[in-house]
């Protein structure tokens, strides 16, 4: 993929069985699975259904909730249907925008890097929240 335009990455879902709702995914909906295998070994702490070449549901369960601490109150998202959403941007506009809430006071997070996502690894990502609580990742890939 060589376009860089902003798009959806990727939504993670909270789920009670990760295993049980990638089968739902792949076999009611046509979704092929990702990195279940390395899930259900514990090498990795969720498996991802590929949405198209570009997005991906992560299906994230419960008890990882203890362990989302880029916000505060970041893990009082679990129970809810849809933990946050990510766009990726060309590295320019992640800058760009990264600054914009900076201007604007938006607490955002430290920015990580080479974290999973429907393209790979991400060269750097952050988090921040909407006016209304949602909370939003931004990212970029090279």
């Amino acid at each position: 993929m060589t376009d860089n335009t902003a798009r959806l990455d990727h939504v993670v879902l909270w789920v009670r069985d990760p295993v049980a709702s990638a089968g739902f995914y792949e076999k009611a909906v046509g979704l092929r699975p990702l990195r279940l295998a390395e899930f259900a070994a514990g090498n990795v702490s969720f498996p991802s259904v590929r949405l198209n070449e570009e997005t991906i549901l992560d299906l994230m369960p419960h008890s990882m909730a203890e362990h989302m601490t880029m916000l505060p109150g970041a893990a009082d998202s679990a129970g809810h249907a849809v933990n946050h959403v990510c766009i990726a941007l060309p590295g320019d506009d992640f800058d760009t925008l990264h600054s914009r809430l900076a201007e604007r006071a938006v607490p955002v997070s430290e920015i990580s890097y080479d974290s999973f996502g429907a393209r790979g690894k991400a060269r750097r990502s952050f988090y921040f929240r909407d006016p209304d609580g949602n909370v939003l990742e931004a990212r970029h890939y090279d």
